[in-house]
């Protein structure tokens, strides 16, 4: 079943909102950009309820980061204002929709139904990070211009990295995202594969949380 990701700060709007998204979805609710970040780099979602106006990092800056990574979650964006240029800067920061508050919650559901019917093709043919360029197409990467020479496997435990790139990215949802809930995987298969992306990436862009996961460190 789909997930949504809601990321509202205000307190009374979040709940009522939560408690409606999750009659239809299973959904997680946070109140700023930083614990978003943090449910990213956790969860696989289908779509992101975004507000704004958040506290600390705004939801058009923290879109925007999104979007600079590759990150390919479609994003309907909540918002108080509703000028052409805000609805414009908003679309122009990688969002998939806006909606205006106060708004018909039946009018959020639909949009929210007709944004996950399209996910399945709003892939990017490329991510960029830091030097690093992912093909998503060829299933090829290089990193400064000079060309990785990834297997498969390697290939998307580094997308995985980059989409949540400065996020801890846990051995479990990598071992999810490559082999799938049933499958049995060796204890040190994920390791191996770690090791061998540090050898062609290099060790000190590749740094290991013990008892949380790993965490690509490259200056964007």
């Amino acid at each position: 079943m789909a997930r949504i990701l809601l990321i509202e700060d205000d307190l009374q709007l979040g709940k009522a909102l939560h408690q409606g998204l999750k009659q239809e979805y299973p959904t997680d609710w946070f109140r700023s950009a930083e614990e978003g970040e943090d449910a990213l780099a956790l969860t696989d979602y289908d779509v992101l309820v975004l507000d704004i106006n958040l506290p600390g990092q705004s939801g058009l800056e923290w879109l925007a980061v999104l979007r600079r990574r590759g990150v390919a979650l479609p994003v309907l964006l909540l918002t108080a204002l509703d000028t052409p240029q805000e609805r414009v800067t908003g679309l122009d920061s990688g969002a998939d929709d806006y909606l205006t508050k106060p708004f018909d919650f039946d009018e959020l559901m639909a949009r929210l139904r007709a944004l996950m019917r399209r996910r399945a093709t709003y892939v990017p043919e490329q991510l960029t990070h830091g030097g690093l360029v992912l093909d998503t197409r060829s299933k090829t990467a290089s990193y400064m211009g000079e060309s990785l020479g990834l297997s498969l496997k390697e290939f998307e435990i580094l997308r995985l990295l980059v989409e949540h790139a400065g996020a801890c990215v846990s051995k479990e949802i990598i071992e999810t995202n490559l082999y799938g809930w049933d499958m049995e995987v060796g204890s040190n298969t994920i390791e191996v594969h770690i090791s061998s992306l540090r050898r062609k990436l290099g060790r000190r862009h590749i740094r290991t949380v013990r008892t949380q996961g790993y965490v690509l460190e490259l200056t964007p």
